[in-house]
């Protein structure tokens, strides 16, 4: 199993929406990394969803529900979407400026490259947040 967070503008994609949603694909994504990491996403790894830009958190989990295809909102076929279904809120919003704080965090993806919008993590780091956000 593998762990990845993803980042949304909660005036483009809320969590709230995706809740609301209960699934969804994930598109837009047109940096090279972002969507190499979607294609490594298996159906069943664990997601966290960030709020970027407002709030800057993290608000919930969630799980890939179905792994990369194409991207049905471009012609281009460089691009691909993967489904992500909502799992549960968290009490505790995780902050970027605490998981900055907080050890075992500081070499996570979201800290050392802040604009890519789909990001490995590891079991520990998933871990660490998710407690924190409990």
């Amino acid at each position: 199993m593998n762990y990845w967070l993803v980042k949304s503008e909660p005036f483009k994609y809320s969590w709230e929406k995706f809740v609301a949603d209960g699934e969804t694909f994930w598109d837009g994504v047109r940096n090279y990394q972002a969507r190499n990491n979607m294609k490594a996403m298996k159906k069943g790894d664990k997601v966290l969803f960030y709020h970027s830009n407002e709030g800057m958190a993290v608000v919930g989990n969630a799980t890939v529900a179905k792994e990369a295809y194409q991207d049905p909102t471009t012609e281009d076929e460089r691009w691909v979407v993967v489904n992500l279904k909502a799992g549960k809120p968290f009490k505790n919003h995780v902050s970027l400026k605490e998981m900055k704080e907080q050890p075992g965090l500081q070499n996570m993806s979201l800290i050392r490259q802040g604009r890519l919008s789909v990001c490995d993590l590891t079991p520990e780091e998933y871990a660490i947040i998710t407690n924190l956000g409990k």
